[in-house]
């Protein structure tokens, strides 16, 4: 009976320890990240937020593309986020302040997005950590964005053991049938 008590205690220790290391990674923003590697076109994959009218909305895109290309000033990347709505596109457009892997959106004094990317073991993957402040909108943000339009399953098991690491709900999953918008809109 002792054996068996030991050994369930020890594998309640080991569990507990190896949360907090395995979310040290995942929360880790990235050292730096080079601008060349953000250029071009982006789908978003999943993503998850605490502010449940912001996941609502979330919710209601059929698909969301993102385009980052250089400026002519250094640290500063030109950001098209693209909502699909049925047949409907919109597009948003921002100018995004790059200091190695933090960001700051420049959104003309509506509300305050700053944020960072995280640590991922996929190759042509983004994890996007956004924090949000506004009088009516405090949230924690996490996207998963991918140059494909699915990610493989221990891909997405990887973001969602980050996103338990911030303590955020699952995930709303991009529907990969779901058409993505043209980068510039039709006329």
């Amino acid at each position: 009976m002792f054996a068996v008590c030991a050994v369930a205690i020890f594998c309640l220790v080991s569990v507990s320890h190896s949360i907090p290391l395995v979310c040290e990674k995942l929360v880790h923003p990235l050292k730096s990240l080079a601008p060349h590697h953000l250029e071009g076109r982006w789908a978003l994959v999943a993503g998850s937020l605490n502010h449940a009218p912001s996941m609502d909305a979330l919710r209601q895109r059929d698909s969301i593309t993102m385009y980052f290309s250089n400026s002519s000033e250094p640290s500063t990347v030109s950001y098209t986020q693209i909502n699909r709505f049925g047949n409907h596109c919109q597009h948003l457009h921002y100018n995004v302040s790059v200091d190695r892997s933090s960001f700051t959106f420049d959104v003309g004094n509506r509300f305050d997005l700053t944020g960072s990317f995280l640590y991922t073991s996929c190759p042509d993957c983004l994890v996007m950590r956004w924090v949000v402040k506004s009088s009516r909108r405090h949230s924690v943000d996490l996207y998963l964005l991918s140059r494909r339009r699915e990610v493989e399953s221990r891909e997405m098991e990887e973001f969602r053991a980050q996103l338990k690491c911030y303590q955020l709900p699952v995930p709303v999953v991009a529907d990969p049938t779901k058409e993505l918008c043209p980068e510039h809109p039709q006329s």
